[in-house]
């Protein structure tokens, strides 16, 4: 094969994939037209982010709600948005420069990191207040029972911050030795599991079950479950 005609076989298959690419950023642009809230992790500070889709001399028009700033400082240089490469959504200052750059980790849902900050979330409006509503759900008592219905260990999850990510978790008295050797003192809600973390860093994972029961993850022989209000 000529120099000549392999360099245009491979021009014509670069121009055949191009509209691909582009595609992919265009089908990310539309899917971001909205409402969405910008968060810490945790989501003790959040702000309504409403993107739209009329350009700007920067890049695309939005909005932010008037305590944005206030909740979170840096949102104050935001002026504009858009997508970059194939999977970058940015907030971006008047001057076009990125003040946060966000990638999508699941459906929905985007992380992106400011140096010396840490990470922050950007999700859709609707489903970050769906999550909000199940976090409110949770805060209460809950007791600790085995397959057999025998409860052993009671606890109360708080919505007070342990730190960043996680929230206070207490034991009540009388717990079965298992339990209070793991001792957990923080919990959140991850992904549809609850997570409890005891202060050395041990984890336990629970999932919903189809009898509205949280049973603990893998699942054994002789269950796990968490009830509420026991």
């Amino acid at each position: 094969m000529s120099s000549a005609r392999h360099t245009g076989l491979v021009l014509a298959a670069l121009l055949a994939a191009a509209p691909v690419f582009a595609q992919d950023a265009a089908s990310l642009k539309k899917s971001m037209i909205g409402q969405w809230e910008l968060s810490t992790t945790e989501r003790s500070k959040t702000c309504v982010v409403t993107m739209k889709n009329d350009a700007t001399p920067q890049g695309l028009k939005l909005e932010l709600e008037p305590n944005c700033a206030a909740a979170l400082p840096f949102t104050k240089d935001i002026t504009a948005w858009n997508v970059r490469g194939l999977d970058i959504v940015r907030l971006q200052d008047a001057a076009g420069q990125p003040v946060i750059d966000f990638t999508e980790v699941e459906s929905g849902i985007f992380e992106g990191l400011r140096q010396g900050e840490g990470v922050y979330i950007l999700q859709n409006l609707a489903a970050a207040r769906s999550l909000a509503k199940s976090m409110d759900q949770m805060i209460g008592d809950w007791s600790m029972v085995r397959g057999n219905g025998q409860t052993i260990c009671g606890l109360t999850l708080t919505n007070t911050e342990a730190d960043a990510d996680n929230f206070q978790v207490f034991l009540k008295p009388k717990c079965d030795p298992a339990v209070a050797a793991f001792a957990p003192t923080q919990w959140r809600l991850d992904r549809g599991q609850i997570i409890l973390m005891s202060r050395s860093g041990q984890t336990w994972q629970f999932e919903a079950d189809d009898n509205a029961q949280w049973r603990r993850v893998p699942d054994t022989a002789d269950p796990l479950i968490m009830l509420r209000g026991q």
